[in-house]
């Protein structure tokens, strides 16, 4: 049956060095699959909320975000299968991409060739098991810009502090999950064993001012009581 268009694998290469996503793209296009490039941590999740993708090939060195924190992100939305780049070849490494969900691990210098034939192995075993990775949905009002560490809401800048951008962030990426406190400091300290839970109130209740001061009707950061907070979604 003849191959068209249509029915070419997406790989979205998240590569900030040109020259070696030149190279993988190169390679992967020659495999008769469709490369998609991204540059940094924030330009990938925009692509993979926008199409669908069957594979990542993911550098762990990347500019705003590290690789192996990207990877939780896409694992908690999605088992669109991984591939680990990396410069650095110890043991522990390669332990904690996979022990995160990865398929594979190549270390730097690689050959590409071998690159997509490990693409190919890994697609086959999925075998149309594990469907592309979906556009991921963010609540519409919303855009994160990683690079700058900015969330614009209605087309305006929240001005956010570190811990509000790190929090707000989080619920925006799950939209409707309840968050307790010990999950947002766990996520938006450095050292959340030295602050008190009663700081996330704080920073929640910034939060909610913030939002209110471009749109005074918003009610989009909720409570629910005895169980912490969420992003409302609307229906």
């Amino acid at each position: 049956m003849e191959s068209g268009y249509i029915e070419k694998k997406r790989i979205l290469i998240v590569e900030d060095e040109p020259s070696i996503a030149d190279n993988i793209a190169f390679a992967v296009e020659t495999e008769n699959m469709e490369p998609v490039r991204a540059g940094t941590a924030g330009e990938a999740w925009r692509f993979l909320q926008a199409q669908p993708i069957d594979l990542v090939v993911l550098d762990v060195g990347l500019p705003d975000e590290s690789g192996f924190d990207f990877c939780r992100r896409i694992r908690s939305r999605s088992d669109v299968p991984i591939i680990f780049l990396t410069a650095r070849e110890q043991e522990i490494d390669r332990i904690v991409g996979l022990e995160l969900g990865a398929d594979d691990y190549m270390a730097k210098p690689f050959s590409p060739r071998e690159l997509t034939a490990r693409i190919r192995a890994i697609l086959r075993r999925s075998n149309g098991n594990r469907p592309p990775v979906q556009p991921m949905q963010t609540p519409s009002v919303f855009e994160i810009d990683s690079l700058r560490k900015e969330i614009i809401y209605h087309g305006r800048p929240l001005g956010l502090s570190r811990y509000e951008y790190r929090m707000l962030e989080l619920m925006i990426q799950h939209p409707g999950q309840v968050f307790s406190r010990e999950q947002l400091m766990e996520h938006a300290w450095d050292e959340p064993g030295a602050s008190l839970d009663r700081t996330v109130d704080t920073h929640i209740k910034t939060l909610r001012s913030k939002l209110r001061e471009i749109d005074p009707d918003s009610d989009c950061l909720q409570t629910r009581r005895g169980w912490g907070y969420c992003l409302k979604v609307d229906p």
